[in-house]
């Protein structure tokens, strides 16, 4: 298989130029540089659980026709793969292409990356610790991305938000008149502030994104997200919630951490047979 690097813009330019950038999402052509040399094939098991990640996170009601999810190259920190743009469901090997964290294709061979691949990059620029990234637009998630009523962890599977779940809001770096999306560095940089050390950071109008150590791990923390936020709706209707406590809820990440495996080959088996060709 072959893979599609992309490397992202260098200087900035003049101001205005940039915010006018910022605000279209349209990127200075001098700002495209050469790409970089591919990080080599990687592990044959890395791009397995990355196809299945994707088959998963669609059979479990996460994504549907979007949504993505990477993972570094486990060959260089300084390069991630991520499906080219189409739904998840349907991503096999052949569709996983390579970038720099910057963001822009080595190798595209008309193939279309996904318009918000910059808040994969930039997150991963911010945060050596993190491996795998989702960004979805979960349905139950979104009400508390467009509130003021805050996600908490409502139990111990979810004790990953327990650190607080911050709200980008795309209009403090873009302005009023944006589509929403990530779709440049400027943008995807915000969001990466934003989001800080936690787990998780929503999107006001648009999603979430969860962020973790492994591919395994960021998908259990997708998963759960969604279920936590149906169940704190479901609480507060019924009236008094109780949520974890912070002290519980680190905890139970603790554990958890050690306890991915279990519902990943679940997942795995269910959403890979009922799935074509990987």
């Amino acid at each position: 298989m072959s893979f599609c690097f992309c490397h992202g813009p260098g200087s900035l330019g003049r101001r205005g130029f940039l915010a006018a950038a910022v605000a279209t999402g349209i990127e200075p052509s001098s700002r495209v540089q050469t790409p970089p040399a591919s990080a080599g094939p990687p592990n044959p098991a890395l791009l397995d659980d990355l196809v299945a990640a994707n088959r998963i996170l669609y059979d479990q009601g996460v994504v549907d026709g979007f949504g993505h999810v990477s993972v570094r190259h486990d060959k260089n920190p300084n390069r991630y793969l991520l499906s080219r743009s189409m739904a998840p469901a349907l991503v096999t090997r052949d569709d996983i292409m390579e970038y720099d964290l910057d963001s822009v294709p080595i190798e595209p061979r008309g193939r279309t990356s996904y318009l918000e691949r910059f808040i994969h990059g930039e997150l991963y620029k911010a945060r050596p610790d993190v491996i795998a990234i989702v960004h979805s637009h979960s349905p139950a998630v979104i009400p508390f991305a467009d509130t003021a009523v805050a996600l908490r962890p409502m139990n111990h599977i979810a004790g990953f938000l327990g650190t607080g779940v911050p709200v980008f809001e795309i209009r403090d770096t873009a302005g009023p008149a944006t589509d929403m999306l990530v779709r440049n560095p400027s943008l995807g940089h915000a969001l990466a502030a934003t989001m800080g050390d936690h787990s998780v950071v929503l999107m006001r109008g648009h999603g979430s994104v969860a962020a973790a150590q492994s591919i395994r791990h960021v998908v259990f923390r997708a998963v759960y997200t969604e279920v936590n936020a149906r169940i704190q709706a479901e609480a507060m209707r019924l009236g008094n919630p109780t949520f974890l406590n912070a002290q519980e809820a680190a905890a139970a990440t603790k554990t958890n951490d050690g306890l991915v495996d279990r519902p990943w080959e679940l997942w795995k088996q269910h959403a890979m047979a009922k799935a074509g060709p990987r």
